[in-house]
């Protein structure tokens, strides 16, 4: 079976966004995209009268303005539109269930250049079964890429799905894949109280060297025309990935599922590449 790209689509600019950016993706790898609006729409767009039939008539007409739109830039897109009574998390939670990706719109945060997730897109990156990409209101479905995808890789807990997505994206755009992986030599010694000697520092980063090199050889293998350039500094994970994610056409991390009172969480890492990382970002889920 074919798994489609889904974009959540809801009338608003940020879902405009993700479907702009989803058609262009579903087009280069060619595969089926999948609009599915759920739910009511956003107060600021909601039709007047606010009945039942009222609002199935806004979101259709949302729905097939965005796939009138999206054939003119995609020809031969095969789009299929679709719109559920259901809560847009718990609709988006199931479709993805059986898609290659869920793609999803976000405001970008007031003063900074990355994300700001509402309960909808919180449950949905925290859940979803497939990887997810957040992009922001505003980016430029057309513009020129500059060629590269950024992935941030964790030793102690990637499997090979984050890898993989990684290279598939790098491959399919014909990009130089960046792997980015920060560690911290306290951490790597036991927390050691004192800075630790110049020579076990070296030797601590040169295994981390090893096992980054180790970690992508697969998909060195299965993806033998991506150019690798491989980044391993004992330095702040989501600080160096920030500064990557300035200069890529898509951030590709993980995502740790934490679950508190407060509802899912990510990790630390996603979390704060979220809200500042300058490109569209793929949450991918753990093995």
């Amino acid at each position: 079976m074919v798994r489609p790209v889904i974009a959540g689509v809801d009338g608003s600019p940020e879902s405009l966004a993700a479907a702009e950016w989803a058609g262009r993706e579903a087009a280069r790898d060619g595969l089926p995209l999948r609009l599915l609006c759920a739910g009511e729409p956003p107060e600021a767009e909601a039709p007047s009268p606010r009945g039942a039939e009222a609002r199935r008539r806004w979101a259709e007409d949302r729905l097939l303005a965005v796939r009138e739109h999206l054939a003119e830039h995609h020809p031969g897109l095969e789009t299929e539109v679709e719109q559920v009574r259901d809560l847009p998390a718990p609709a988006l939670l199931n479709a993805a269930r059986d898609a290659r990706m869920v793609v999803l719109g976000s405001r970008g945060l007031s003063g900074f250049t990355g994300f700001l997730l509402g309960s909808v897109g919180l449950a949905v990156v925290a859940g979803s079964p497939a990887p997810v990409v957040l992009v922001r209101a505003g980016e430029d479905a057309h513009v020129v890429e500059r060629g590269i995808v950024v992935l941030g890789l964790d030793l102690r807990h990637d499997g090979g799905a984050r890898i993989d997505f990684a290279f598939r994206a790098a491959a399919a755009r014909g990009a130089v894949l960046r792997v980015v992986h920060g560690w911290n030599p306290r951490l790597a010694y036991g927390y050691a109280a004192e800075p630790l000697p110049r020579e076990l520092e070296a030797e601590l980063e040169a295994r981390e060297v090893r096992s980054v090199a180790e970690a992508v050889r697969p998909g060195r293998a299965a993806f033998p025309d991506v150019p690798v350039v491989e980044q391993v500094a004992p330095d702040n994970p989501a600080q160096l990935l920030v500064a990557a994610a300035a200069a890529a056409d898509l951030l590709v991390v993980g995502r740790r599922e934490h679950r508190s009172a407060l509802g899912p969480r990510m990790g630390h890492v996603t979390h704060a590449v979220l809200h500042h990382a300058a490109c569209p970002v793929a949450v991918v889920p753990h093995d």
